[in-house]
């Protein structure tokens, strides 16, 4: 009867043991108060455009940025802090970009330039456009779209002043026509935000023909043609 090695009977059972592979530690780098703010508004930006004011929440913000409701209540006290914030940004960033357009000496290319830099905002800053464009909160002091276009509208007002009076025209006139002139071209950036076509340039050529060869053929003190058959 064969003997059996004992060492052999052991040997057959015995599991091989190894170290214990040690956990894999993935390092978060933690972000200073001040990119954490950034990331928000940034998150806000996006939120507030996708959603409108009325249908984001916090608990939206903080889960999209990654973060706990606290925090972003530390930062900004609530949502319409922060929707105060993303607006006013967006105010400056649109006021900047139409003030630093206008260089030109004549009106006819100060009408163009105001154009191209209200659809190149629309076009590089579609987000932003469409936070502004959104109706403000109810008893919201933040500013909106209409706000900014008055705020431009003065300054179209200033350049019609001065062309009025030269060619004889009223001045007192350049506010209704200064808003008008700034009112349709916002009103046109509304409809291309949605349709991008034709390209922008072609948008302002057209906005610009329609706005400068109107003007260029006024009348001192234009009447309506109903009014005359009466």
């Amino acid at each position: 009867m064969p003997q059996v090695n004992d060492g052999d009977s052991a040997g057959v059972g015995a599991r091989r043991t190894t170290p214990a592979a040690k956990p894999k530690t993935t390092s978060r780098v933690r972000m200073s108060a001040a990119q954490r703010r950034e990331q928000l508004i940034a998150t806000g930006r996006q939120l507030f455009a996708e959603r409108g004011f009325d249908a984001t929440s916090i608990e939206e913000v903080a889960a999209r940025a990654k973060v706990s409701k606290p925090v972003v209540y530390e930062h900004f006290g609530g949502k319409e802090g922060l929707y105060a914030v993303v607006v006013d940004r967006e105010v400056r960033a649109l006021l900047d970009r139409i003030t630093t357009a206008l260089t030109a000496g004549h009106p006819r290319e100060l009408l163009e330039q105001a154009a191209l830099a209200l659809l190149g905002y629309i076009e590089e800053e579609t987000s932003g456009f469409r936070v502004l464009v959104r109706e403000s909160p109810l008893m919201s002091g933040t500013a909106n779209f209409s706000s900014v276009m008055n705020d431009v509208a003065h300054q179209v007002e200033h350049i019609l002043g001065a062309e009025f009076k030269s060619r004889g025209y009223d001045p007192k006139l350049a506010e209704l026509y200064s808003q008008a002139l700034v009112g349709m071209v916002a009103l046109t950036g509304r409809w291309w935000l949605e349709v991008r076509k034709p390209r922008k340039e072609t948008v302002a050529a057209h906005l610009v023909n329609l706005a400068w060869n109107g003007l260029s053929h006024l009348e001192a003190k234009p009447t309506l043609i109903t009014a005359r058959r009466r």
